[in-house]
């Protein structure tokens, strides 16, 4: 399926690396390094939405922050359509911005409250297209404002006087009016009610479907990434631990990581509910600052061996689902 679509965003060894400077009388003594992306391989083609999961702190949205040029990558390669982001210009990367577009959590929070909703979605159309006579900017803007399903009497109308979910779709009208080939979503229903929550991911499908968008939806609920992925990335203390079609990971997860995550997903089922065997994962989350040797995950794993700890393991298997453990085969 992967070979007949066309490869638009290939990730390479991304690393990001924070330097944390530490409490001491003496001035060179050296910052610690807080390892909040350690080495992530992805590809994503032309219509296809990745999920990427993992507990809070495992890097996520400082993964998708690197990809669009909002944190600088220590290390790595962001290809994008044959040409590497990370050793762009800022004018370059720029330029960029209208096929890479991103959709935050607080969507109230990420809008600006001294602009209008009109204002606010016709922005990058200013910015980027600033030969746009009025009219046109007001007409795309009706046009997109109608798609995510916002009435055109609310063009005036400022980002308070909205519900968190309203406010999402003018985030996502914003987006997407420069006609983007690829929207981050870091974790853009997390703050919405459940109702709410299905509305906008049905929502961002349809307008997938209609746009030719491409996806990297990040969540926490596995239940919303089953839903709408088609591939799905599961992280953990900055690094890849498995990656799979959706429906081969739901069904068989293989990292003790992932299967731990699995096993908190709630069924619909009472009876089945009642019956499920809970993984509880052991101890607390390590620091980036300071991550175990070899495998990242072998503190809390109750799987590891000697050999853990000597090597880090790859992420290796085929296109359908790979793993990094060494434990498994």
């Amino acid at each position: 399926m992967e070979a007949q679509k066309k490869l638009l965003l290939d990730v390479k060894d991304l690393k990001v690396h924070f330097d944390i400077a530490q409490k001491s009388a003496w001035p060179w003594t050296k910052p610690l390094k807080l390892k909040a992306v350690d080495g992530v391989d992805i590809r994503l083609y032309e219509g296809e939405t990745l999920g990427v999961v993992g507990e809070s702190g495992c890097g996520k949205s400082t993964f998708a922050r690197a990809v669009i040029g909002l944190v600088e990558a220590t290390d790595g390669d962001v290809v994008w359509l044959g040409q590497d982001l990370t050793k762009l210009s800022h004018a370059g990367m720029r330029e960029k911005r209208k096929e890479i577009q991103m959709i935050f959590q607080d969507p109230l929070a990420s809008l600006n409250p001294r602009m209008t909703v009109g204002e606010i979605i016709a922005e990058p159309l200013k910015s980027f297209y600033p030969e746009m006579s009025a009219d046109e900017v007001k007409q795309q803007v009706k046009g997109m404002m109608a798609k995510v399903g916002l009435l055109p009497n609310v063009i005036n109308r400022y980002p308070h006087e909205f519900s968190g979910g309203q406010c999402q779709r003018i985030g996502i009208a914003r987006a997407l009016i420069l006609k983007p080939k690829l929207v981050i979503c870091d974790e853009p229903v997390s703050a919405l009610d459940v109702s709410i929550q299905a509305q906008v991911v049905n929502l961002l499908k349809s307008l997938q479907k209609e746009m030719g968008l491409s996806l990297i939806f990040i969540a926490h609920d596995l239940s919303v990434v089953k839903h709408i992925s088609d591939r799905v990335l599961v992280m953990y203390l900055g690094n890849a631990v498995e990656l799979g079609e959706g429906d081969a990971l739901f069904a068989e997860p293989k990292h003790p990581y992932t299967k731990a995550l699995m096993s908190a997903v709630p069924i619909p089922d009472p009876a089945l509910e009642r019956k499920k065997e809970i993984e509880l994962l052991e101890g607390e989350l390590p620091s980036p600052m300071n991550p175990p040797s070899g495998c990242v995950f072998r503190t809390r794993c109750s799987q590891a061996s000697a050999g853990c700890a000597e090597k880090k393991p790859q992420l290796l298997g085929n296109d359908v689902h790979s793993v990094a453990c060494l434990n498994v085969h």
